[in-house]
């Protein structure tokens, strides 16, 4: 029996679960399933029970919870010797002594531990700027929002790489940001999609996405990389930013698409495990 939570997908049994915690009558039924599919939301109860309960739990998000947030990222790429870029890590705006913004090498970017789509994200080109962005992140965590980081600044040429991870397969898109006055490339922030430019290095972004798959389990993400510019010539040497879990469509597609490549992928991982049955809308 195929258990979906996922309101996409009735599989054998479905169970909505979305606004409330998992409760007995859910654990009888996931003790019974041969697989679950769960909802991309974040759902960490739901998730640990479904993986205490059930061999087969898609998608894969060991790694979500056991290292949260943007921070979290950071430390699982450094854990598995992963490229990414440089950074200090505060779990709260204690932790950050007010001298620590002297003597940095300025620009540096400073990201929340919370929030997607450039969001609380700032570049910051002084020590007086840096101790404001940190008061502001400090004051938020009176509503649950604790920690930053601070990051090296690397130059690039106005974009990033999305690389979805759909099941096995990847997919990959540029986000490319036309204003040079905004180091964010991020759609919401203006970036524009571009899926054909320079094929090679989405090769490259899509090798060590696909490493860092088979290191963690993981099978439902967008993970962002970039590639530093050096002497006005792109390098072909990716550094991993962060791991979305919850991510935007419109670079696959849109929802219709999305929704049919996850089918896709679903039915792959189903396959892996054994189980060779279509799955229902």
């Amino acid at each position: 029996m195929i258990l979906s939570f996922h309101p996409i997908f009735s599989a054998d049994h479905f169970i909505l679960c979305s606004d409330r915690e998992p409760e007995e009558k859910d654990f009888t039924w996931m003790r019974q399933a041969e697989a679950i599919i769960l909802p991309q939301h974040r759902q960490e109860k739901l998730y640990r029970a479904s993986r205490g309960l059930c061999a087969h739990v898609f998608p894969n998000y060991d790694v979500r919870y056991a290292y949260p947030g943007k921070i979290g990222d950071i430390r699982l790429f450094h854990e598995l010797g992963l490229p990414h870029p440089r950074a200090d890590l505060f779990e709260v705006a204690a932790d950050c002594p007010n001298d620590f913004w002297e003597g940095l090498e300025y620009p540096k970017v400073v990201k929340s531990n919370h929030g997607g789509e450039g969001q609380l994200v700032f570049l910051v080109d002084s020590p007086e700027r840096g101790r404001s962005v940190a008061g502001m992140l400090a004051n938020m965590e009176s509503s649950g929002m604790h920690g930053f980081l601070v990051q090296e600044y690397i130059p690039t040429d106005q974009r990033t790489l999305r690389v979805v991870v759909m099941g096995n397969r990847l997919l990959s898109y540029w986000r490319r940001q036309p204003d040079v006055t905004d180091f964010r490339h991020n759609l919401a922030a203006g970036g524009e999609i571009d899926a054909q430019s320079d094929p090679g290095l989405q090769k490259s972004g899509k090798k060590l996405v696909r490493r860092l798959c088979e290191l963690t389990g993981i099978n439902l993400a967008g993970v962002d990389l970039l590639f530093p510019v050096h002497q006005g010539q792109v390098l072909d040497q990716p550094l991993l930013l962060e791991i979305n879990y919850y991510f935007a469509r419109r670079g696959l597609g849109g929802s219709d698409r999305y929704y049919l490549l996850l089918k896709q992928a679903i039915e792959q991982w189903l396959r892996s495990v054994g189980i060779d049955r279509p799955l229902q809308d």
